[in-house]
C-alpha cells in the first residue's frame, strides 16, 4: 500500500505474505488456499498443488476463503478452509480443504465439493505441478489408472500432446537416494507439459481434455478429490546456500548474433508514435512490426497511417498480416499487396497466419477448418515476391508446437508467449522464464536453422486463444488472460524483459518483440502510473538497453542463482562488453561482477542494471 509498490508492481495492490509450513526438512507455501514450492531437505519437490476452479473461457476462480484455521507442531503441520466460487446465473460452488503435513514426508491435501446450484466449468480439481529445471528429461515411474505401472521419462523437448494419461500416480526421484510418489484419486487425470505456455512445469491435472468441456456440476452432487505425497529415503540434502552470499555473474564463451528489436504497432498507435518521434528515435527499435488485422476492420487507412510513420522514422518493417481465408487466397493476398501499394508503405518483410490459427485446438477437439498452410504462403509469395515472407503462428509456442507449419517456404518462423495463461502471481511470471530456453530448444529441434523471430510476447494478453475474448481488467489486478497488466509498467516488467532477452538470447533470434510503444503492452506511460502521462515506464530502459544490443555478438553470461538474477551480455567488434542484470525479486540482492573488473553491486527489487 505505499508508493514502493506502484513502482515496482504498477499498483498499490501488493500480494500477501505466503505461510510458510514446516514439518522437520519437510516445507510448503500456503497462498490463497493452495500450496506452493513444496520442499523436502530444501529441494524443491512439487512446484504447486492446487485446486483450481475454471469457467468457460478457463479464467480462474478466485475463491472466498473462511474458516481458515492453520496448526504448526514441530513436526506436523495442518490447515482447513471452507471456500465458495460464485459463477453466472447466481450459481455457486463450495468446498472444505485439510491439507496436513507430517516429518516423515507424507503430505495430503483433500477437497470435497458441493454445488449449491448447477455450476458450469472447464475444470475443478486439482493440478499438481512438478518442476522442469532439475526434471526435464528425468526418468519417473507411472501408474495409470488401470494398475499397470511404467519406467518412463518426462520430455525433454515440449511435448505438443500429453505425456501422460489415466494417471494414477507418479513417482520422481527428488536427489539420490531420496524418492516422491504422488498420488491422485477422486477423478482421472492426465499430465501436459505446461512448457508449452512458458510455465516453468509439468502439470497434471483433474478431468481429461477429451472429454466435452465446458460440463456442469450437478446441484448436490458431492465430488471429492485427494493428492498424496510420500517423500521415502536417506539421501544426503545439499547444502544450504548461505543468505548473504552474493550472486556472482561470470562470462563465457562467444555465441550468436544478438538478435534486433522490434516494436509492435497498431492502427491506433500511429498518431501517439508520431507525436512522440523524438521518444521512438531515442528508444532505437530496429524493426517496426505493423498489425494488419482485415477481421478487425484494417483496411487502406491503416496502411496509409503505417507508411506516414514509416517514412518518419526510417527503420525495417514487417506487415503481421492476418489471412482471413474466407474465399480466394490469392485474391485475398493480390488485395492487401494492392492496397500496400497504394499506401506508399515500403515493406522488408510480411508474416502470414490464418485468422483461424489464432484459436487453438486442444487435445481431442476437432480441428477448425483452415486454408492449407502450403495454399496460404504460395499466395503469399505470388503477391508479395520481392520481400521476405515469414510464417509460423500470431498466438503462442503451444499452436506451432501442435500445428507444424511447413517451414521450406518461409524465410523466417515466427510464435509469441504470455506469461499469464495459468496463473497470473508474481512468483509464476518471473518461473515462466526458466521455461523459455526449452522452447527455443524445442523449435530449433522442429524448424532447425531457419530465421526466428519471437514476439510480440509480453506480460499482458494481446489475444486469447483459448477462449471467447482476453479478460478486461479495468482496475489492475492480477489476473490470468488479462488484456493489461500492471506489472508491465512498473520495474517488475523491466526485470522480466530484461530476465527473457537473456533466455533466449543463446538461440541466436533474428528479433525480439517485447513491447509495443504505446498502451497497455507499450514503453509510453498512462494515467494513474508513477510517472507523468507521456512519460516513460521502466520497460524504456530495458527495449532501449536491448536495441543497444542488438548486432552485438552475444557472450554467455551465467549467474550463482538464476532464481534470483539474470545476466545478458553482447561484445561490440571492438572487444567492449556490455552486460544487463535483472533482479528478478522483492528482495536487495547483492551481486559480485569480477568478470569486468567490478566488486559487489547491490540491486534493489526487480531492479535492472547495466555494466560496461
Amino acid at each position: 500500500m505505499t508508493a514502493d509498490a506502484l513502482l515496482l508492481y504498477g499498483t498499490h495492490t501488493v500480494e500477501a505474505e505466503p505461510v510458510r509450513l514446516s514439518a522437520g526438512v519437510l516445507s510448503a507455501d500456503f497462498v490463497n488456499g493452495n500450496l506452493r514450492t513444496i520442499r523436502h531437505g530444501g529441494t524443491e519437490v512439487l512446484r504447486a498443488i492446487a485446486y483450481i476452479v475454471r469457467d468457460r473461457d478457463w479464467g480462474t476462480y478466485e475463491p472466498e476463503l473462511t474458516d481458515l484455521v492453520i496448526d504448526q507442531g514441530a513436526d506436523t503441520f495442518s490447515v482447513s478452509y471452507s471456500a465458495s466460487c460464485a459463477g453466472p446465473d447466481a450459481s455457486r460452488l463450495g468446498f472444505c480443504a485439510a491439507i496436513k503435513g507430517s516429518a516423515d514426508g507424507r503430505l495430503v491435501f483433500d477437497v470435497s465439493a458441493l454445488p449449491e446450484s448447477d455450476f458450469e466449468t472447464n475444470r475443478c480439481g486439482f493440478c499438481i505441478l512438478h518442476p522442469i529445471a532439475s526434471l526435464a528429461g528425468s526418468p519417473v515411474t507411472v501408474e495409470h489408472t488401470d494398475g499397470s505401472v511404467v519406467a518412463t521419462k518426462l520430455p525433454l523437448l515440449i511435448d505438443p500432446w500429453q505425456p501422460f494419461k489415466d494417471l494414477r500416480a507418479i513417482t520422481h526421484e527428488v536427489r539420490p537416494g531420496v524418492s516422491a510418489e504422488c498420488r491422485m484419486q477422486g477423478d482421472v487425470f492426465e499430465m501436459e507439459d505446461q512448457r508449452n505456455w512458458s510455465d516453468a512445469s509439468y502439470k497434471t491435472y483433474v478431468r481429461p481434455l477429451a472429454l466435452p468441456w465446458p460440463y456442469v456440476l450437478p446441484a448436490g452432487e458431492p465430488n471429492r478429490q485427494t493428492i498424496s505425497l510420500r517423500i521415502t529415503g536417506e539421501g544426503k540434502a545439499p547444502a544450504a546456500a548461505v543468505a548473504s552470499e552474493p550472486v556472482r555473474v561470470e562470462l563465457g564463451e562467444a555465441g550468436p548474433r544478438l538478435p534486433d528489436v522490434g516494436v509492435i504497432i497498431y492502427p491506433e498507435d500511429v498518431e501517439a508514435a508520431l507525436a512522440n518521434l523524438s521518444t521512438l528515435s531515442t528508444l532505437g527499435p530496429q524493426q517496426l512490426i505493423l498489425q494488419y488485422d482485415p477481421t478487425r476492420g484494417h483496411g487502406l487507412d491503416a496502411l496509409r497511417s503505417y507508411a506516414r510513420l514509416a517514412a518518419a522514422y526510417p527503420a525495417q518493417t514487417t506487415l503481421e498480416c492476418v489471412v482471413a481465408g474466407a474465399g480466394d487466397l490469392d485474391a485475398e493476398l493480390s488485395a492487401v499487396a494492392g492496397m500496400v501499394r497504394r499506401a506508399g508503405l515500403k515493406l522488408s518483410a510480411i508474416a502470414v497466419s490464418p485468422s483461424v490459427d489464432r484459436q487453438s485446438t486442444p487435445p481431442g477437439s476437432a480441428w477448425p477448418q483452415c486454408p492449407p498452410l502450403e495454399a496460404v504462403y504460395v499466395a503469399a509469395r505470388h503477391a508479395f515476391p520481392d520481400i521476405r515472407l515469414g510464417g509460423g503462428m500470431f498466438s503462442y509456442f503451444t499452436e506451432l508446437n501442435r500445428k507444424r507449419v511447413p517451414a521450406d517456404r518461409l524465410d523466417f518462423i515466427t510464435h509469441c508467449t504470455c506469461p499469464i495463461v495459468h496463473a497470473a502471481d508474481d512468483l509464476s511470471i518471473m518461473q515462466s522464464l526458466e521455461a523459455l530456453p526449452f522452447i527455443t530448444q524445442s523449435t530449433r529441434a522442429i524448424y532447425g536453422a531457419k530465421p526466428y523471430r519471437i514476439g510480440p510476447s509480453t506480460i499482458p494478453m494481446r489475444q486469447n486463444p483459448y477462449g471467447g475474448a482476453t479478460k478486461a481488467n479495468p482496475d489492475g489486478q492480477r489476473i490470468a488472460m488479462a488484456d493489461s497488466d500492471p506489472r508491465h509498467a512498473g520495474l517488475f516488467g523491466a526485470a522480466w524483459t530484461i530476465g527473457y532477452a537473456a533466455r533466449v538470447a543463446p538461440t541466436g533470434l533474428e528479433m525480439l518483440t517485447l513491447s509495443s510503444f504505446t498502451g497497455p503492452f507499450g514503453v509510453l506511460a498512462g494515467p494513474g502510473e508513477p510517472v507523468e502521462e507521456g512519460g516513460l515506464r521502466p520497460i524504456f530502459q530495458a527495449i532501449k538497453g536491448l536495441c543497444e544490443l542488438a548486432g552485438l555478438t552475444h557472450v554467455a553470461a551465467k549467474t550463482s542463482d538464476e532464481i534470483k538474477v539474470l545476466a545478458l551480455a553482447g561484445r561490440s567488434a571492438s572487444g567492449e562488453t556490455v552486460v544487463w542484470l535483472a533482479n528478478l525479486t522483492a528482495d536487495d540482492v547483492r551481486v559480485d561482477i569480477p568478470a569486468l573488473g567490478q566488486g559487489n553491486l547491490v540491486m534493489t527489487p526487480y531492479a535492472i542494471a547495466r555494466i560496461d
